[in-house]
């Protein structure tokens, strides 16, 4: 995601590496460097150049040059914030207020509405406690009611679908109707797509979005298509007047294009971002904290929330005392892969540490690295997993047959394992030793003040 325009930024920004000063010699070869890398981007020529220009204007700007900071520094700062107006400015959140609250879907076919649809319902299921009904209102794709079906029931969520009927307006008015006599606060109705704008697409999500007055209209963007996407999503926006734009495939060889014109385009926030197949692959928007990836600085907000969305305080307890006792196993390692996938793949987390997107650049992350353990794990028996110390040879020969996989392998992980649950038991225990200690300076002091 956004590869090729970071590297591009960063050369722009090292054309003022050793620079003591911001002249405009400088600034203009760095700004159009800057330009070139949002054109390679496929952003607007228009855009790029009313970007730089801004650019340039506050970097030669006399009261916002830090005399402190580097003109590199001061360039990176600038560009960051720069983007991030460009992109929208802050997060923009979505409207499901209503009994129930409608929310209308519309886009492109193969843009990802239907999966998007799937998503947003299970973010709206898990993050906002909400009950919502999918709808399935694509009635010319072949298999599109049976895929949203598929995903309903994946993420346990009822689909609405009215086989018989071939009438869009007609099933979403029934589906609400539905929703309401049937306890459901939120209704997401998925309408169908077309290969490209017509008159008879345009018409047809008109008269829906006439019928049934959604709270929330999203228009879905595949960002793989740069800047066509940002033209079909202004002629949509003419038509529809759409509440705000969702970017899916940005975990593709996206060039950011879309990402980067669509709210200066259209003039519509940006609200969520897909980042892959799986459900929980589903992000709010923040401007700010894409600037960052986009940078290179990373994202260590999102990071520490998606970690959160997945910690349990029991489990965490629990964990934590079984470490202590150095009793930590195989089925505790497995309940923390389960975690990890829960969070996204594991390219995308990394990227989201400061300097790891540069120093990953050429690294091919393998989700089924995770699957190779898990197949060792699984071919271990339910003694075997609590009881690590127990692998002998002869058991690791079984467990090498078992799962496919070389002796060597096996006796390289469980190495890398004990190695892993010793420094997690120190690491416990060092803490607890320094809790103890000051637990004793606090209570010394108490004594004192009596």
């Amino acid at each position: 995601m956004f590869d090729n325009l970071s590297d591009k930024l960063d050369a722009a920004f090292m054309t003022l590496k050793g620079e003591r000063t911001i002249t405009e010699l400088n600034v203009a070869q760095s700004i159009k460097e800057i330009r070139r890398a949002l054109v390679a981007a496929d952003v607007n020529y228009k855009i790029a150049k009313d970007f730089t220009e801004t650019v340039k204007e506050k970097a030669l700007g006399g009261e916002n040059v830090l005399k402190s900071v580097s003109p590199g520094q001061l360039m990176v700062k600038i560009v960051q914030d720069e983007l991030t107006k460009l992109m929208g400015g802050q997060q923009v959140g979505i409207n499901v207020k209503g009994n129930p609250g409608v929310v209308l879907i519309a886009g492109l076919q193969g843009s990802g509405k239907t999966t998007f649809s799937g998503k947003l319902a299970k973010y709206l299921k898990e993050s906002k406690k909400k009950k919502p009904l999918l709808v399935a209102c694509d009635v010319y794709r072949p298999a599109a009611i049976d895929q949203l079906t598929v995903i309903g029931e994946q993420i346990k969520v009822p689909v609405f679908k009215q086989i018989e009927s071939k009438n869009p307006v007609e099933i979403s008015k029934n589906a609400i109707a539905h929703a309401k006599s049937h306890g459901f606060d939120v209704v997401i109705v998925d309408t169908a797509g077309r290969l490209a704008v017509d008159e008879e697409m345009m018409t047809e999500i008109s008269n829906v979005k006439a019928a049934i007055n959604p709270q929330e209209t999203l228009f879905v963007v595949d960002s793989m298509t740069g800047q066509d996407a940002v033209n079909t999503a202004k002629a949509f926006n003419e038509v529809i007047n759409y509440d705000g734009v969702v970017l899916t495939k940005l975990d593709g060889d996206t060039r950011g294009g879309a990402a980067l014109s669509v709210k200066y385009t259209v003039g519509k926030p940006i609200k969520f971002a897909s980042t892959g197949e799986k459900m929980e692959d589903l992000e709010l928007f923040y401007p700010d904290r894409m600037a960052q990836r986009i940078l290179g600085m990373g994202d260590i907000t999102s990071l520490v929330e998606k970690a959160q969305e997945q910690f349990d305080e029991k489990e965490a307890a629990r964990l934590e005392k079984k470490i202590r006792k150095n009793k930590f196993d195989f089925n505790d390692f497995l309940s923390q892969i389960k975690q990890i996938r829960k969070m996204g793949d594991l390219k995308s987390l990394m990227r989201m540490i400061p300097g790891m997107s540069k120093a990953l650049k050429d690294v091919e992350f393998d989700d089924k690295a995770l699957n190779k353990v898990e197949a060792i794990i699984f071919s271990m028996t339910p003694h075997e997993r609590n009881n690590p110390e127990v692998l002998n040879m002869s058991r690791k020969k079984r467990i090498a047959i078992g799962c496919g996989r070389d002796v060597h392998e096996i006796n390289m992980f469980i190495k890398q394992f004990d190695q892993m649950r010793k420094m997690m038991h120190k690491m416990t225990k060092m803490q607890g030793m320094g809790g103890g200690a000051r637990a004793s300076r606090a209570k010394s002091r108490l004594k004192r003040k009596r």
